[in-house]
């Protein structure tokens, strides 16, 4: 299980290549979103492993959180396109 863990943090190394690197915003945004799936992954994993059900329920707030980030990106984003930031 910890090369699993191991892998996945690796995977996430290699993909803020692409947030910092992608040729567009939205391209950005969804490596971000994969990074934050990624860990809240290796949470779930790290619960299993430890068994503590208390990592369970911090990946499930990062995940709620995870989740509003990015539909505020993506709100900030359509309004970026249509001309204003303000709404």
């Amino acid at each position: 299980m910890l090369y699993l863990i191991l892998a996945i943090v690796l995977f996430s190394i290699l993909t803020f290549y692409r947030v910092v690197k992608g040729p567009s915003v939205p391209d950005k945004i969804i490596a971000f979103y994969s990074i934050g799936i990624m860990f809240l992954l290796v949470l779930v994993l790290l619960s299993f492993y430890f068994e503590r059900d208390i990592y369970i329920d911090v990946a499930l707030v990062y995940g709620f959180f995870l989740f509003v980030t990015v539909l505020i990106m993506a709100k900030y984003i359509r309004n970026l396109n249509k001309g204003g930031v303000g709404d």
